[in-house]
């Protein structure tokens, strides 16, 4: 013990630092809570009305805030709500997945501005790379000066050991092993002065979640984002939790089994990835399934084998990860059609009510709200997280 290593707790907080933990908690209520008056935020932050008003209207004189329509009807003069202003901030983000990339431009509240997508076989760095130089050339020649001046940085969200890929889709390409020595923040240097946040892509997923979707239902719970590979993210005390390396919420690396009993991981079987193998096997083209808008119908007869057993794994899973948390909620999305997250979210209800729940409280497995879309605004909103909004970081 003499030489055991004593980690520090937080450290004090002057008073710029108390403002800074005050302005983001501000503007988290109001994302959280839509348009709301002062006295009410008073109440939910315990601070001073005085307070809150200085606050209030200092942001406002940034332009991050914007005055609502006053509310009549009460004792006293109107009540005024204030909401994130439209065009306060906006934020780049950039989703790398399997098939495809997305550059898009959002706005304070979530809202997607302009959006490009890049579709390939395999991603590969230097096609990675032009594309978003010459996107966002594209995006910030479509802005005004003003709304330039607003945008706060690019979120990046991809599988973290990207060159590990090539073991499970096929090629032995020297340029895709060239992931392991790429350092994006660098490449992006080269052409874009704006900071940079780097995130696992199901952990933005899982921010997008959090901060747009239906995560202001839940304290604590996993999120799974099924995509060409299966990943996942989770929360704690309203905040996604990224973990010592910002990997925590792997859930794709989840052991499960084979059809001989052989050890998998969760990413060998319930990823879509398995649904395109097998449909190239009987001679349709897998990309079919990624055209917009998505539409699986006519592939119903190899969809729904793929459904019963992904929605098996999922219920497994998702026992495996309270075992662990005692979540509320398992929160389930992905890159296909509506219909099919809703039919995948009941069969996982059903397989979990036959699981082994001895010493375990079943949690609620839901539908997440985003979309296939979510990694892409999950990226862009990591700059939000880290200048604006409370996240799991932020201390005092």
């Amino acid at each position: 013990m003499d030489n055991a290593v004593i980690r520090s707790l937080s450290g004090g907080v002057n008073q710029s630092g108390v403002r800074d933990y005050n302005e983001r908690l501000l503007l988290t209520l109001l994302q959280r809570n839509g348009p709301t008056a002062g006295s009410e935020l008073a109440r939910l932050a315990n601070l001073s009305p005085q307070t809150i008003s200085i606050i209030l209207r200092e942001m406002e004189a940034e332009g991050l805030l914007e005055r609502g329509t006053p509310i009549k009807g009460k004792v006293g003069k109107p009540s005024v709500p204030m909401h994130l202003a439209e065009n306060g901030v906006l934020s780049l983000g950039c989703k790398i997945g399997r098939r495809s990339a997305v550059l898009l431009l959002a706005d304070f509240r979530g809202t997607v501005r302009q959006e490009l997508q890049l579709t390939y076989e395999y991603p590969l760095p230097g096609p990675i790379f032009t594309f978003l130089q010459e996107g966002l050339k594209t995006i910030l020649a479509a802005c005004s000066p003003t709304e330039r001046q607003r945008i706060c940085g690019i979120g990046i969200g991809l599988p973290f050991e990207l060159w590990r890929w090539n073991e499970l889709v096929g090629p032995p390409s020297d340029d895709f092993v060239s992931w392991k020595d790429v350092d994006f923040v660098a490449e992006l240097a080269k052409f874009t002065d704006l900071p940079v946040s780097m995130v696992n892509d199901a952990t933005a997923g899982c921010q997008a979640e959090q901060i747009y979707g239906r995560g202001k239902e839940f304290r604590d719970y996993a999120y799974f984002f099924i995509g060409a590979f299966i990943g996942g993210g989770i929360v704690l005390n309203h905040s996604v939790y990224q973990g010592h390396h910002g990997n925590a919420g792997a859930l794709g690396s989840l052991r499960s089994f084979g059809p001989q009993g052989e050890s998998q991981q969760l990413i060998d079987t319930a990823s879509i990835h398995l649904l395109e193998a097998r449909l190239a096997e009987n001679g349709h083209d897998p990309r079919d399934l990624w055209a917009q808008p998505q539409d699986w119908s006519r592939f119903s007869r190899f969809v729904d084998p793929w459904l019963g057993r992904t929605a098996q794994e999922l219920a497994r899973a998702s026992l495996s990860v309270c075992a662990v948390i005692d979540f509320e909620a398992i929160l389930i999305d992905g890159a296909f059609p509506e219909m099919v997250k809703h039919d995948l979210v009941e069969r996982t209800r059903r397989y979990l009510v036959n699981q082994d729940m001895r010493g375990l409280i079943a949690p609620r497995i839901e539908a997440g709200a985003v979309g296939g879309n979510a990694r892409a605004l999950g990226a862009a909103a990591s700059p939000l997280f880290e200048r604006y909004f409370m996240n799991a970081s932020i201390r005092l």
